[in-house]
């Protein structure tokens, strides 16, 4: 199989038992920066439920390796152990307690590997009154004031965003970011192994650390319209040009704002920029001036004008848009039965760049037989763990 390209984790090794998720999302920044990622699954159960993500997802899980096993029984459990005697990094996330009773959790693998960092990701953490709720995204948004800090739909109730920005940021960044940083600590005098208690919703809660706070300093509850960055003034706001498309507008700066009332032909505005009894009619000038012509007319004027004006692409638009082509954020790829397609690239800053198109294998592939045979294990015993259902 092809394997992550030569980068700043190269040699890092990562055993991920997550298929989709936050914690997917982290083992997949892990790989793009060079990390050698095995992704551990269970081995197919009669009637069992195995998430199987689509091809495509979280990038075809490019360069990584795949195990499958059964942790239930005990040779199972050992051969994850044997792996992970020669692991840096092992993520979960199973809902907390699972692993301590399979026999595989922080304290098991320190048995074995004193300086793992080991990292569970949870929805709401391995500690606390919540910490066994089942949830999802938009559960967390919702915990951490995410939701109730957006805009309102005609019925008043919070709109749904238009991604996974619990999963993404507040749970896979951080999680990535998380093991990054115990990576660097473990040559220090810092405690070892290293118990990294990802919470998603505490890392929705770090998001809004501005509105945070904000109200912890000065007791000002933030909400929607509460100041500029929330929908107060006409200078940052969402609005319709002719042809239906919408632009993004983020003059906060007043010489930004200035230009912008300028070219506009609003120059009446200029001056008034955080009046809040002004706010009505400057919108609606802004909504009436933004009408008389079509998205990209305006995108050509005002973008390179020093306006913080920018159109709202779908993502249609977003994977041909000229900016992010000429920053080569879409890669090709290569699947065994899918053939050709176009994927994300590596685009986090520092990752390497690969020759060619990725290479993608069907999610069924599998590296069990390998991974153990490096590990140690003689053929007849592989053969036996396979022929009995501990391994796939």
């Amino acid at each position: 199989m092809s394997g992550s390209p030569a980068g700043p984790l190269a040699g890092v090794k990562v055993l991920d038992f997550a298929t989709v998720g936050p914690a997917a999302r982290a083992s997949r920044i892990l790989a793009d920066y060079g990390a050698e990622v095995v992704k551990l699954g269970a081995v197919p159960r009669a009637g069992g439920v195995q998430i199987v993500p689509p091809y495509y997802a979280y990038s075809g899980n490019r360069g990584a390796e795949r195990m499958l096993l059964d942790l239930k029984h005990p040779e199972g459990k050992a051969a994850f152990l044997d792996l992970a005697a020669d692991a840096d990094v092992v993520i979960e996330s199973f809902r907390p307690g699972v692993v301590s009773r399979l026999g595989i959790d922080v304290d098991a693998v320190a048995e074995v590997n004193p300086g793992i960092v080991y990292c569970s990701t949870s929805g709401f953490g391995q500690t606390g009154p919540r910490s066994q709720w089942a949830g999802h995204d938009v559960n967390y948004l919702a915990v951490g004031g995410f939701l109730h800090c957006n805009g309102r739909r005609a019925d008043g109730g919070p709109p749904l965003p238009g991604a996974t920005v619990a999963d993404i940021a507040a749970g896979g960044m951080q999680a990535a970011m998380a093991i990054m940083a115990a990576l660097l600590g473990r040559d220090s005098e810092l405690p070892t192994p290293n118990h990294l208690d990802v919470s998603i919703a505490d890392g929705v809660v770090a998001m809004m650390g501005l509105y945070v706070d904000e109200y912890l300093a000065t007791g000002t509850e933030p909400g929607p319209g509460h100041y500029i960055l929330t929908g107060k003034y006409a200078c940052y706001d969402i609005y319709e040009c002719s042809d239906g498309g919408w632009l993004s507008v983020g003059a906060i700066e007043g010489h930004f704002f200035a230009k912008l009332c300028e070219l506009l032909g609003l120059e009446q505005h200029a001056a008034h920029q955080m009046d809040d009894d002004q706010q009505d009619q400057m919108r609606s000038d802004f909504a009436a001036a933004f009408a008389t012509r079509p998205r990209d007319e305006w995108v050509a004027e005002l973008g390179p004008a020093d306006c913080c004006v920018a159109p709202v692409l779908d993502i249609a638009e977003v994977v041909i848009d000229e900016h992010f082509a000429a920053r080569g954020l879409v890669a090709d790829a290569t699947h065994e039965t899918e053939g050709a397609f176009r994927q994300l690239g590596r685009i986090w800053a520092g990752t390497p760049s690969t020759e060619g198109p990725e290479q993608i294998r069907q999610a069924t592939a599998t590296d069990t037989v390998a991974l153990l045979a490096a590990a140690g294990y003689d053929s007849e015993r592989l053969n036996r763990l396979v022929e009995e259902g501990v391994v796939a």
